[in-house]
Formats: C-alpha cells, structure tokens, sequence
C-alpha cells in the first residue's frame, strides 16, 4: 500500500501534490499512490521552462513499463523551474514520489485556486472511495 500522503502539501483529484511556497509558487508531483499506480516509470517528459499552463491541462507526462499517463496541472500558471534530474533518472518518482520525485515549480496565476485542492485527510478519504 501506499505510504501517508504528507499534510504539509495539497493534493489534486488527478492525484497530484502541490506544495505551496507561501510566495506565489508551488512544486508539483504526482503522489505515492499515483507512481504505484503506473508501476515501474522509465521516461518522463517535462514541460519547457516558461510554459504557461492551465489547471487541469496537461503539464508533463510520465511513461512507465504499463502506459503513458498525463500529469496534470493541479493549478494555472507558469513553470519556472523542473526536476532535470528526472531526464536520466526518472526512477526517482518511483522512489521518492514525494520528495526527490518533484516534477515542476510553478509561479501561480490565481492563488484562490489552492482552496480548490484537497488536504491529505480528504484526498485519503477520496481514495478509500474510489478502491470501494
């Protein structure tokens, strides 16, 4: 089973993570249950610097042995930063989905979307709903 989604962040329906900066920005992941989910990740491809994203739009998308899944943007805004790391490694989400594992850094174009997202409580009770 998947391990405890952290409190500290926020999550999506789709099941991604956001950590949110406090200064406008976010890093976005998928969660643990999501990596478990795809299995084994062997290529992620992730999005150019400066692009500018819409919430629900795709962000990045992540090829495992099993399938080629969108990750999608939990939030709208910019990415200003990514997990380069993950071009030779992309095992790192399958590792460490929470942590090292990190996708992209966003500059956020609408704060009040974060009220939007669910807290680890709710999107743990979400996922007790969806495997009923």
């Amino acid at each position: 089973m998947s391990k405890q989604n952290p409190e500290d962040r926020l999550y999506s329906r789709e099941h991604e993570w956001v950590i949110n900066n406090g200064d406008g920005t976010v890093i976005v992941g998928i969660t643990d249950y999501a990596q478990e989910m795809l299995t084994d990740i062997v290529f992620v491809d992730l999005p150019e610097i400066g692009r500018k994203v819409v919430k629900k739009a795709t962000v990045a998308v992540i090829e495992s042995v099993k399938s080629v899944s969108d990750v999608f943007a939990p939030l709208s805004g910019e990415v200003i930063e990514v997990n380069a790391i993950l071009e030779n490694t992309p095992e790192l989400i399958n590792q460490d989905a929470f942590g090292e594992g990190w996708l992209v850094k966003m500059r956020l174009s609408d704060e009040n979307e974060l009220s939007m997202l669910l807290t680890a409580a709710d999107y743990e009770e979400m996922l007790k709903e969806e495997n009923n």
